[in-house]
């Protein structure tokens, strides 16, 4: 495998993984909350305990994508 190709490997797997965390903020902030409780019947917790989670979990996924993704994608940037 070419750095090229790791490079853009990296570069889509970052712009998938943002558009998904932006996604997950627009359900969690922008559309109502009732809509996004239902899924809470699913996992059998409350709505409290839903919020209380929903936020270190979309800090914990954006540490994970740059560290993973966009850190080493600008390695291979800077290298190439």
């Amino acid at each position: 495998m070419t750095v090229e190709a790791l490079r853009n490997f990296f570069l889509w797997c970052s712009i998938l993984d943002y558009g998904l965390l932006i996604v997950w903020a627009v359900f969690l902030f922008l559309l109502p909350h009732q809509w996004f409780y239902r899924w809470a019947g699913l996992f059998h917790i409350s709505k409290e305990e839903l919020d209380r989670a929903n936020l270190p979990l979309l800090g914990f996924f954006k540490l994970l994508v740059l560290v993973f993704n966009l850190i080493p994608y600008i390695a291979l940037r800077i290298i190439s």
